[in-house]
């Protein structure tokens, strides 16, 4: 590859994440504790709206980036489009006109997760080894925006936070017009007759006939559920447990995320593929043990633990299965396989845990604050339950290697 190539990807992949990063992790408490003055019911909703989008990706990138036009021209546009939207959520103070805003936002923006990939991996000769070089720059731009908001000081006041958006909404267009410039990727599927079952990826339900991978699909559903009450409401919690510049010390995760991701070919050779997935649903188990009883002044090595986990959570359990997917499904199917993992996971079994983390959290509101104990500890049984699960019903016992 050349170096100015590596260059542009790493670029991408940078902003692509930053812009991500910047509004995602704060919205909770800006939607709160800002002027929107949003419940715990209707943030839930909010961050909802990652997952109706994770769903209607695949369709938007199957239809339209693999049969007529690059992938970097439509990238451009979407986040050209998505500048717009997100300068217009900055303005809003009602719920409802901020979650429709949202809801096509996140439309448009979560196929760009995937284009992105597609815009890299076409570049390279030898994605095993050169992949994770480029995509690494995704969660450093994670990182940095969590930076930018603790430097900034924007969280010490809610209704500060809408510049988060603003931020995103001119990155986004300065992003949008550099994606003409990517390298071009043009469609694979461009003058082929493809079936529209192949276009859903339907072709991929064949694996579930395999009643291990099954169990394991099950199981990665429900884990979202509980996946889901970090994502929508840690900002949110750390921040009313007097965290200060909350969201940065949150990139500890993405650091974590990181370390554990370059140490995963170790553990794929110790560990089989139900020790794996098990170690992750544990690490969810003890990170919400920790907030539960954990604070800032005598316990607060808690909360930061409880941060770090991320890493093997996310990894250990996500990582592990989609290189399981990519081993169980095959080559005629892979793509459409790991379409629909991330569908049923970031599609189906968040959307249910945003939802189900907004109820719990509206029920355990203590006037301008809240019982986190006992909304921590509702994850933390639930994650016990689907880890005792896998346990039981789980057989295989092979290990995953790295190189798939």
């Amino acid at each position: 590859m050349k170096f100015t190539t590596k260059i542009q990807l790493s670029a991408m992949m940078f902003f692509n994440f930053f812009i991500w990063g910047i509004w995602f992790v704060t919205m909770g408490t800006f939607l709160t504790k800002g002027g929107i003055g949003a419940s715990g019911t209707q943030t839930g909703l909010a961050y909802g709206t990652q997952c109706l989008g994770a769903i209607i990706a695949p369709f938007i990138v199957g239809m339209i980036a693999d049969k007529f036009f690059s992938a970097q021209k439509i990238l451009a546009v979407l986040h050209i489009i998505g500048a717009g939207l997100l300068y217009l959520l900055s303005t809003k103070s009602d719920f409802d006109s901020f979650y429709t805003l949202l809801l096509f936002y996140m439309i448009l923006f979560m196929p760009t997760l995937a284009l992105v990939n597609s815009i890299s991996l076409n570049q390279m000769t030898d994605s095993e080894k050169q992949f994770a070089n480029i995509r690494v720059w995704g969660t450093i731009g994670w990182i940095v925006s969590g930076l930018i908001i603790g430097w900034m000081a924007w969280e010490t006041s809610p209704q500060t936070l809408n510049i988060t958006f603003l931020v995103a909404a001119i990155v986004s267009l300065f992003f949008g017009i550099f994606c003409f410039f990517l390298p071009n990727t043009p469609p694979p599927k461009a003058g082929k007759k493809v079936s529209i079952s192949e276009t859903l990826g339907l072709d991929a339900l064949k694996v579930l006939a395999d009643k291990n991978y099954l169990i394991f699909f099950i199981a990665s559903i429900l884990i979202c559920i509980p996946l889901a009450f970090y994502y929508g409401q840690a900002n949110q919690f750390l921040n009313e447990a007097g965290l200060e510049s909350a969201a940065a010390k949150m990139t500890l995760g993405q650091v974590s995320e990181t370390l554990f991701l370059l140490l995963m070919p170790l553990f794929f050779v110790r560990f089989g593929v139900k020790q794996m997935l098990l170690i992750g649903m544990i690490a969810w188990v003890v990170r919400y043990l920790l907030f539960a009883y954990g604070n800032v002044d005598n316990n607060l090595w808690m909360l930061y633990l409880g941060i770090i986990l991320h890493g093997i959570c996310y990894d250990f359990f996500f990582v592990t299965g989609q290189i399981y997917t990519d081993q169980k499904a095959g080559e005629n199917v892979r793509s459409s396989a790991q379409g629909l993992i991330t569908l049923a996971t970031y599609g189906v079994g968040m959307y249910i845990g945003f939802f189900v983390a907004g109820m719990i959290v509206d029920q355990n509101a203590a006037g301008t604050t809240h019982n986190w104990n006992a909304i921590w500890i509702f994850p933390c049984l639930f994650a016990a339950g689907i880890a005792l699960f896998f346990f039981v019903f789980f057989k295989e016992k092979a290990k995953v290697t790295a190189s798939n």
